[in-house]
């Protein structure tokens, strides 16, 4: 499908049901699609994602995944006070890239387009990128040091992996990158190469454990998810925030994307999304049917075992490691904003010689 036609069913959705929201005030695009042309097919396992502004926040769990006009959206709630003044979104590593670019579909009053216009011009200020990443740094340093030991154990294996994985938007965020999900450490890999620093990469996957693991494992492992997922995706009626990513027309984003991953040689990359589908779909097991997930669990269990964890001890002993990585990745995200610094200013002082040129001073 060409993203034209996606976003055109975007743009549908917002106009016959987007607008009904209390308070709403607008719409803009996020995520990886955005920096794709309008006639660029739209890429296995994306989806096109829908901020959607109001002016108080949205009572209960985000709409999440759904179809509309035979596209897979998912709309996320935002609150104004979430993005304005530009100050504040410039600081949310999450909420500023979505704005960098002018990728607004509704805007009745104007004003995320007047709010858009700032944050774009200061989005790479060194300040901004600084503040970003340090931001980034401590929700990393945060959720490591205090894990819970009390949690089933699906629950602390993503709450280790979550702010492990995190490590890799650290890198994209220094790089001015789009600090995606699912591919975030596909993402992280192209902007070390990119900077010069692929010499860095295998560390970044160490730390999740999955540096040494081959093409043959992981589609093991895929086989095992499809397996785990279509189980949940059966028996799901208890509510989580992430509920609408375990559905059927979610599939293809959870298994789908990551076969496609392992056939390209990018198995390792695919790690990361596929152990937190798998501990996503143990937790709507573990509420819906006991049974099944006590059946399912030795899949789950190989995937941690590969990834070299199969204790509470293990996982305390990656949280450690992750930690005592942090000033050598801090090292390697200031080398990276340095160089987009230096990046930028030649390419400001190139632009005023072809000004120059063009006017016949030359």
């Amino acid at each position: 499908m060409k993203l034209k036609i996606a976003r055109a069913a975007a743009r549908d959705w917002i106009t016959t049901a987007g607008r009904l929201y209390p308070g709403y005030l607008g719409a803009y695009l996020s995520g990886s699609t955005t920096a794709l042309p309008d006639d660029a097919e739209l890429p296995v396992g994306s989806d096109v994602d829908i901020m959607l502004v109001t002016r108080q926040p949205v009572d209960g769990l985000k709409l999440g995944k759904f179809e509309h006009r035979g596209v897979l959206l998912e709309v996320t709630y935002v609150a104004w006070d979430r993005l304005h003044p530009a100050e504040v979104a410039l600081a949310d590593y999450h909420l500023a890239g979505g704005l960098r670019y002018d990728t607004i579909i509704d805007d009745p009053a104007g004003a995320l387009h007047a709010l858009q216009r700032q944050v774009a011009a200061r989005f790479a200020d060194p300040a901004w990128v600084q503040a970003r990443c340090r931001s980034v740094r401590d929700k990393i340093q945060t959720a490591l040091e205090s894990p819970d030991p009390a949690l089933p154990w699906h629950d602390q294996v993503t709450s280790w992996l979550f702010p492990t994985g995190v490590t890799a938007h650290l890198i994209l965020v220094a790089g001015l990158r789009n600090p995606t999900v699912r591919l975030r450490y596909l993402r992280a890999r192209e902007a070390l190469t990119d900077f010069g620093l692929a010499r860095c990469y295998p560390g970044l996957l160490r730390l999740m454990g999955a540096d040494q693991l081959t093409a043959t494992q992981v589609r093991g492992h895929v086989d095992a998810l499809a397996r785990t997922f279509d189980a949940a995706a059966a028996v799901a009626r208890t509510p989580f925030f992430f509920s609408t990513d375990i559905t059927p027309i979610a599939r293809p984003i959870a298994v789908d994307a990551s076969y496609d991953l392992v056939e390209r040689g990018d198995h390792r990359e695919a790690m990361f999304w596929i152990t937190a589908t798998f501990a996503r779909c143990h937790k709507i097991l573990a509420a819906d049917a006991p049974e099944t997930q006590a059946r399912l669990t030795p899949l789950f269990d190989a995937v941690l075992y590969d990834l070299g964890i199969s204790s509470g001890s293990d996982l305390r002993h990656r949280t450690q490691t992750t930690l005592a990585a942090l000033p050598e990745l801090w090292d390697t995200t200031e080398k990276i904003i340095a160089a987009s610094v230096r990046g930028r200013e030649r390419a400001v002082r190139l632009a005023h010689v072809f000004r120059f040129y063009r006017g016949g001073h030359l």
